[in-house]
Protein backbone atom coordinates (compact mmCIF):
# COMPACT_ATOMS: atom_id res chain seq x y z
CA UNK A 1 0.00 0.00 0.00
CA UNK A 2 1.26 3.40 -1.10
CA UNK A 3 2.02 5.66 1.69
CA UNK A 4 3.19 9.53 2.22
CA UNK A 5 6.83 10.78 3.67
CA UNK A 6 7.23 13.38 5.67
CA UNK A 7 10.77 15.06 5.27
CA UNK A 8 11.74 17.59 8.25
CA UNK A 9 14.49 19.90 8.41
CA UNK A 10 16.88 17.08 6.60
CA UNK A 11 20.35 18.07 6.33
CA UNK A 12 22.62 15.37 4.40
CA UNK A 13 26.79 15.28 4.22
CA UNK A 14 29.28 13.81 2.90
CA UNK A 15 31.89 14.22 5.73
CA UNK A 16 31.84 17.83 6.27
CA UNK A 17 30.50 18.66 3.30
CA UNK A 18 26.87 19.53 3.89
CA UNK A 19 25.30 18.51 0.18
CA UNK A 20 21.16 19.85 1.06
CA UNK A 21 20.03 21.70 4.12
CA UNK A 22 16.57 22.06 5.94
CA UNK A 23 14.16 20.25 3.33
CA UNK A 24 11.16 19.94 4.34
CA UNK A 25 8.15 18.46 2.45
CA UNK A 26 5.81 16.36 2.02
CA UNK A 27 5.84 13.86 -0.50
CA UNK A 28 1.91 12.54 -1.29
CA UNK A 29 0.52 8.30 -1.54
CA UNK A 30 -0.30 7.66 -5.04
CA UNK A 31 1.45 10.43 -6.94
CA UNK A 32 4.40 11.11 -9.24
CA UNK A 33 6.62 13.83 -7.38
CA UNK A 34 9.55 15.33 -9.67
CA UNK A 35 12.55 16.46 -8.64
CA UNK A 36 14.16 19.36 -10.88
CA UNK A 37 17.15 21.82 -10.81
CA UNK A 38 20.80 22.49 -11.86
CA UNK A 39 23.57 19.90 -11.74
CA UNK A 40 24.93 19.52 -8.27
CA UNK A 41 22.40 21.14 -6.06
CA UNK A 42 21.33 17.93 -4.39
CA UNK A 43 17.97 16.15 -5.75
CA UNK A 44 19.94 12.66 -5.87
CA UNK A 45 21.36 13.13 -2.40
CA UNK A 46 17.91 13.49 -1.18
CA UNK A 47 16.78 11.26 -3.14
CA UNK A 48 18.84 8.73 -1.69
CA UNK A 49 18.16 9.92 1.98
CA UNK A 50 14.65 8.18 1.19
CA UNK A 51 15.44 4.81 1.36
CA UNK A 52 19.11 4.87 3.54
CA UNK A 53 21.37 4.29 0.15
CA UNK A 54 23.20 8.04 1.35
CA UNK A 55 24.54 6.55 4.40
CA UNK A 56 26.20 3.35 2.15
CA UNK A 57 28.73 6.11 1.22
CA UNK A 58 31.72 6.02 3.67
CA UNK A 59 31.54 9.67 5.93
CA UNK A 60 27.98 10.26 4.77
CA UNK A 61 24.84 10.92 7.03
CA UNK A 62 22.17 12.74 8.04
CA UNK A 63 20.46 14.82 10.51
CA UNK A 64 16.97 15.81 10.44
CA UNK A 65 13.61 13.39 10.01
CA UNK A 66 12.07 11.27 7.15
CA UNK A 67 9.09 9.05 8.24
CA UNK A 68 6.90 6.85 5.91
CA UNK A 69 3.71 7.47 7.55
CA UNK A 70 4.42 6.96 10.95
CA UNK A 71 7.68 5.42 11.36
CA UNK A 72 10.90 7.24 11.42
CA UNK A 73 12.94 5.34 8.80
CA UNK A 74 16.38 6.71 11.23
CA UNK A 75 15.21 5.59 13.79
CA UNK A 76 17.66 3.67 15.98
CA UNK A 77 15.99 0.11 16.16
CA UNK A 78 15.07 0.53 11.85
CA UNK A 79 16.88 -1.80 9.99
CA UNK A 80 17.93 -0.20 6.89
CA UNK A 81 17.74 -2.85 4.68
CA UNK A 82 14.15 -3.17 5.58
CA UNK A 83 13.71 0.31 4.57
CA UNK A 84 15.39 -0.29 1.21
CA UNK A 85 12.79 -2.92 0.62
CA UNK A 86 9.79 -0.70 1.85
CA UNK A 87 11.49 2.25 0.17
CA UNK A 88 12.56 0.57 -3.84
CA UNK A 89 14.96 2.53 -6.25
CA UNK A 90 15.53 2.27 -10.30
CA UNK A 91 18.88 3.98 -11.11
CA UNK A 92 20.42 6.37 -13.71
CA UNK A 93 21.23 4.00 -15.95
CA UNK A 94 19.82 -0.18 -16.07
CA UNK A 95 21.41 -2.52 -13.83
CA UNK A 96 20.22 -5.85 -14.47
CA UNK A 97 22.47 -8.72 -12.18
CA UNK A 98 24.29 -9.54 -15.25
CA UNK A 99 25.15 -13.03 -14.99
CA UNK A 100 21.00 -13.80 -14.18
CA UNK A 101 18.19 -14.62 -16.30
CA UNK A 102 15.36 -12.43 -16.60
CA UNK A 103 13.63 -14.80 -14.24
CA UNK A 104 16.37 -14.88 -11.56
CA UNK A 105 16.72 -10.90 -11.85
CA UNK A 106 12.84 -10.39 -10.97
CA UNK A 107 12.74 -13.37 -8.15
CA UNK A 108 16.36 -12.03 -6.20
CA UNK A 109 14.20 -9.59 -3.85
CA UNK A 110 12.18 -12.14 -3.12
CA UNK A 111 14.86 -15.09 -2.22
CA UNK A 112 17.06 -12.89 -0.24
CA UNK A 113 13.71 -12.26 1.71
CA UNK A 114 13.08 -15.99 2.65
CA UNK A 115 12.49 -19.17 1.24
CA UNK A 116 9.54 -18.60 -1.21
CA UNK A 117 7.77 -21.93 -3.45
CA UNK A 118 8.23 -21.81 -6.90
CA UNK A 119 4.86 -21.37 -7.65
CA UNK A 120 4.72 -18.15 -5.50
CA UNK A 121 7.78 -17.24 -7.08
CA UNK A 122 6.41 -18.01 -10.65
CA UNK A 123 3.93 -15.60 -9.82
CA UNK A 124 5.43 -12.67 -8.79
CA UNK A 125 7.87 -13.04 -11.40
CA UNK A 126 5.19 -13.13 -14.12
CA UNK A 127 2.80 -10.22 -11.90
CA UNK A 128 5.80 -8.04 -12.25
CA UNK A 129 7.25 -8.37 -15.43
CA UNK A 130 3.13 -7.76 -16.46
CA UNK A 131 3.31 -4.84 -14.41
CA UNK A 132 6.44 -3.15 -15.53
CA UNK A 133 4.61 -3.77 -19.06
CA UNK A 134 7.38 -6.19 -20.04
CA UNK A 135 5.83 -9.89 -19.89
CA UNK A 136 4.81 -10.48 -23.47
CA UNK A 137 8.46 -9.00 -24.78
CA UNK A 138 9.73 -11.59 -22.36
CA UNK A 139 7.87 -14.53 -21.83
CA UNK A 140 9.55 -16.85 -24.25
CA UNK A 141 12.96 -16.47 -22.85
CA UNK A 142 12.50 -16.35 -19.19
CA UNK A 143 15.99 -18.12 -19.03
CA UNK A 144 17.74 -16.16 -21.19
CA UNK A 145 20.53 -13.25 -19.57
CA UNK A 146 18.90 -10.02 -18.28
CA UNK A 147 21.98 -8.11 -19.82
CA UNK A 148 20.77 -9.73 -23.31
CA UNK A 149 17.15 -7.21 -23.45
CA UNK A 150 18.02 -3.96 -24.87
CA UNK A 151 18.53 -0.93 -22.47
CA UNK A 152 14.67 0.08 -22.47
CA UNK A 153 13.97 -3.54 -21.67
CA UNK A 154 16.57 -3.39 -19.29
CA UNK A 155 15.30 -0.80 -17.44
CA UNK A 156 11.64 -1.86 -17.17
CA UNK A 157 13.11 -5.03 -15.83
CA UNK A 158 14.83 -3.34 -13.34
CA UNK A 159 11.69 -1.76 -12.29
CA UNK A 160 10.31 -4.81 -12.47
CA UNK A 161 12.62 -6.32 -9.84
CA UNK A 162 12.14 -3.38 -7.50
CA UNK A 163 8.05 -3.43 -7.60
CA UNK A 164 8.37 -7.69 -7.02
CA UNK A 165 9.02 -7.21 -3.50
CA UNK A 166 6.13 -5.14 -2.73
CA UNK A 167 7.74 -1.88 -2.03
CA UNK A 168 5.71 0.95 -0.97
CA UNK A 169 7.85 4.09 -2.41
CA UNK A 170 9.64 3.53 -5.62
CA UNK A 171 12.27 6.21 -6.34
CA UNK A 172 13.77 6.97 -9.97
CA UNK A 173 17.21 8.35 -10.51
CA UNK A 174 17.12 9.68 -13.48
CA UNK A 175 15.74 6.43 -15.15
CA UNK A 176 15.36 7.43 -18.96
CA UNK A 177 18.57 9.48 -19.31
CA UNK A 178 20.41 6.55 -20.93
CA UNK A 179 17.33 5.61 -23.10
CA UNK A 180 16.29 6.26 -26.97
CA UNK A 181 13.21 8.50 -26.91
CA UNK A 182 10.54 5.35 -27.93
CA UNK A 183 11.84 3.54 -24.41
CA UNK A 184 11.77 6.99 -22.63
CA UNK A 185 7.84 7.05 -23.58
CA UNK A 186 7.27 3.50 -22.51
CA UNK A 187 8.99 4.43 -19.37
CA UNK A 188 6.76 7.79 -18.68
CA UNK A 189 3.67 5.23 -19.60
CA UNK A 190 4.83 2.71 -17.57
CA UNK A 191 5.30 5.79 -14.35
CA UNK A 192 1.51 6.62 -14.98
CA UNK A 193 0.23 3.29 -14.62
CA UNK A 194 2.42 2.61 -11.29
CA UNK A 195 1.42 5.63 -9.39
CA UNK A 196 -2.19 4.01 -8.94
CA UNK A 197 -0.28 1.71 -6.34
CA UNK A 198 3.31 3.52 -5.47
CA UNK A 199 4.38 6.70 -4.25
CA UNK A 200 7.10 7.85 -6.79
CA UNK A 201 9.62 10.19 -6.39
CA UNK A 202 11.52 10.51 -10.03
CA UNK A 203 14.76 12.94 -10.24
CA UNK A 204 15.11 14.12 -13.93
CA UNK A 205 17.05 17.23 -15.90
CA UNK A 206 14.29 16.93 -18.33
CA UNK A 207 11.48 19.83 -18.20
CA UNK A 208 8.90 18.45 -20.46
CA UNK A 209 9.07 14.72 -18.77
CA UNK A 210 8.36 16.25 -15.48
CA UNK A 211 5.82 17.95 -17.04
CA UNK A 212 4.60 15.17 -18.55
CA UNK A 213 4.79 12.77 -15.82
CA UNK A 214 4.28 14.12 -12.15
CA UNK A 215 1.56 15.12 -10.32
CA UNK A 216 3.82 17.78 -7.85
CA UNK A 217 7.18 19.11 -8.90
CA UNK A 218 9.84 20.16 -6.27
CA UNK A 219 12.82 22.40 -7.70
CA UNK A 220 15.71 22.64 -5.49
CA UNK A 221 18.74 25.27 -6.46
CA UNK A 222 22.30 25.72 -4.99
CA UNK A 223 22.05 28.60 -1.96
CA UNK A 224 25.65 29.68 -3.06
CA UNK A 225 28.71 28.95 -4.54
CA UNK A 226 29.90 26.08 -2.11
CA UNK A 227 26.56 26.27 -0.11
CA UNK A 228 24.32 23.29 0.40
CA UNK A 229 21.55 22.98 -2.22
CA UNK A 230 17.79 23.82 -0.97
CA UNK A 231 14.19 23.40 -2.19
CA UNK A 232 13.28 26.34 -3.25
CA UNK A 233 9.39 25.40 -4.28
CA UNK A 234 7.00 22.38 -4.27
CA UNK A 235 3.51 22.76 -5.75
CA UNK A 236 1.43 21.07 -8.13
CA UNK A 237 3.34 20.70 -11.47
CA UNK A 238 0.65 22.92 -13.67
CA UNK A 239 1.71 25.57 -11.16
CA UNK A 240 5.05 25.25 -11.31
CA UNK A 241 5.47 25.30 -14.81
CA UNK A 242 2.45 28.37 -15.28
CA UNK A 243 2.98 30.22 -12.25
CA UNK A 244 5.48 29.51 -10.12
CA UNK A 245 5.92 31.48 -6.68
CA UNK A 246 9.69 31.98 -6.96
CA UNK A 247 11.67 34.01 -9.54
CA UNK A 248 14.47 31.34 -9.05
CA UNK A 249 12.04 28.50 -10.60
CA UNK A 250 10.91 30.68 -12.87
CA UNK A 251 13.83 31.52 -14.15
CA UNK A 252 15.39 27.94 -14.17
CA UNK A 253 12.04 26.27 -16.25
CA UNK A 254 12.52 29.33 -19.11
CA UNK A 255 16.21 28.26 -19.39
CA UNK A 256 17.55 31.72 -18.37
CA UNK A 257 20.17 30.38 -15.67
CA UNK A 258 21.50 26.65 -15.10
Amino acid sequence: MAKQIEVAELDAYYGSHKAIEGITMTIEPRSVTALIGPSGCGKSTFLRTLNRMHEVIPGARVEGKVRLEEEDLYGADVDPVSVRRTVGMVFQRPNPFPTMSIYDNVAAGLRLNGRVSKARTDGVVEESLRDANLWNEVKDRLHKPGSSLSGGQQQRLCIARAIAVEPQVLLMDEPCSALDPISTLAIEDLIGKLKKAYTIVIVTHNMQQAARVSDRTAFFNLAGQGRPGKLIELDDTPKIFTNPAQKATEDYITGRFG
